[in-house]
């Protein structure tokens, strides 16, 4: 047995399991009109499979806002799946649904404002899109060409530095993100890891902003990296076929063993 093998079997026996993912790149595949996205159709089966189980718990963890988590999600009311949405700060819980968090006015004000300047600013910019997000926007430039992405990029975050220093900066595939709130995906998997009891954690990811998950975790944990980039993750995997494996190996040893 390898080392990874070993570490994915002490991950599907420990008694209380949460397993976190990240949505695009990890469960869906990356696509040019970002509300276009669905997991494949081994993922979706795989998360299923684990949210059925007992004593196991599966979260979503974006920086998707919820309402368009949920919606590539294809998530509804009577979904057993948690969802962390805008890096953490939001959540929606079974059985209670979402957890408002109260945010002051004059953040909101500039968000607005902020979203309605981008926007206008790169209205001429061929394939580029802002994002409108809860506690801040995204910019989108996969089907721009290189300079005007660059171009984009420059213009956003010379506008940003000067209206909303002290907001929160993530890059990621083809998109830059800013944000009012500073939660993270570390600060997300910590706060469910607490709420549901987990006695261990497996949390995947591909891009940036999930190695604050994946370097946050704890020694018993197992952290998956899918496709390339440098990475905190124990264990590597090529696709997110690769991944569907993985998460398949963990329900069925896990099956095994509650039973």
């Amino acid at each position: 047995m390898t080392a990874a093998d070993a570490t994915v079997e002490a991950v599907a026996t420990t008694d209380t399991l949460l397993v976190a993912l990240d949505f695009d790149g990890t469960l869906s595949p990356l696509v040019d009109e970002p509300m276009s996205a669905r997991m494949t159709p081994g993922a979706r089966v795989a998360v299923d499979a684990l949210a059925m189980l007992p004593r196991t718990v599966v979260a979503l963890v974006s920086g998707r806002s919820l309402g368009h988590l949920r919606e590539i999600s294809e998530h509804d009311d009577s979904s057993p799946i948690w969802l962390a949405g805008s890096h953490g700060a939001q959540f929606w819980i079974p059985g209670a649904g979402a957890q408002a968090a109260g945010d002051d006015e004059t953040d909101i004000a500039l968000r607005d404002r902020l979203q309605k300047d981008v926007t206008d600013r790169t209205a001429d910019m061929q394939g580029v899109w802002i994002e409108p997000k809860e506690y801040g926007l995204g910019v989108h430039t996969r089907t721009a060409d290189a300079d005007t992405a660059d171009a984009a990029r420059s213009l956003v975050d010379q506008l940003l530095a000067a209206e909303a220093p002290s907001w929160r900066r993530r890059t990621g595939h083809d998109i830059l993100e800013f944000s009012f709130r500073h939660e993270g995906k570390d600060s997300a998997v910590a706060r469910l890891r607490e709420r549901v009891g987990a006695t261990a954690v497996l949390f995947a990811g591909d891009d940036v902003t999930d190695e604050d998950a994946l370097s946050s975790l704890d020694a018993g944990d197992l952290g998956v990296r899918v496709g390339g980039g440098d990475t905190a993750a124990t264990l590597r995997v090529e696709d997110i076929d690769a991944f569907v494996a993985v998460l398949d190996d963990v329900a069925r040893l896990r099956r095994a063993h509650i039973h």
